[in-house]
């Protein structure tokens, strides 16, 4: 178990933040080279992307630098900057709009002849059916769609969800099933 003094011990990263702060531009490297990787590693494990993990990083290092005078000396400059980066990410997640989910006619079409062609009738009861659940998505609190589509759609594991939205895994699979539900009940026509 880790003493108090190793926690709360100052790293290299954060006397060249001090001196950044200052003014000593050339400390500026030693920031970057101390904190990116975790920051890097923070950011890959909660975006969808390698490239949005990336522009986040770069996004965060910019706050950094535009903040710098208001840096606190004697201050750990890690948990600063994770902060910072939590907050581009979720507003990243939060401004990042999600394509409806679309559900190909094909796909849901299981009434085929042998030649693979799907009936007339079966194509239009498919094609109802994804307008429906696309309507219900749409219509559904955005909490819901999004847990949803990242489980049902993107196949995300509970885990993953929760980090790409910033939340619980308890919070996902709760908003996930109150989505579930709200289709079910309305595809079913109880609503």
């Amino acid at each position: 178990m880790a003493r108090l003094d190793q926690i709360a011990a100052r790293t290299p990263a954060d006397d060249a933040m001090e001196r950044y702060a200052r003014g000593d531009d050339a400390a500026f490297a030693v920031v970057y080279d101390e904190i990116a990787p975790y920051l890097r590693r923070y950011l890959a494990r909660r975006s969808a992307t390698d490239e949005l993990s990336q522009d986040l990083l770069q996004e965060t290092m910019l706050h950094i630098h535009r903040g710098r005078g208001s840096f606190i000396a004697g201050s750990a400059v890690l948990p600063w900057s994770y902060a910072i980066a939590r907050r581009l990410l979720c507003d990243a997640h939060r401004h990042h709009q999600r394509r409806p989910m679309m559900v190909e006619v094909e796909d849901v079409c299981e009434t085929c002849d042998a030649g693979g062609i799907a009936s007339p009738e079966a194509m239009m009861v498919a094609r109802e059916l994804c307008d429906d659940v696309n309507r219900l998505l749409d219509e559904m609190p955005e909490s819901q769609r999004i847990a949803f589509e990242l489980l049902r759609v993107d196949g995300a594991s509970t885990q993953e969800a929760a980090g790409r939205l910033g939340t619980s895994v308890t919070a996902v699979k709760l908003r996930a099933h109150r989505a579930y539900e709200a289709l079910r009940r309305n595809l079913r026509g109880d609503a």
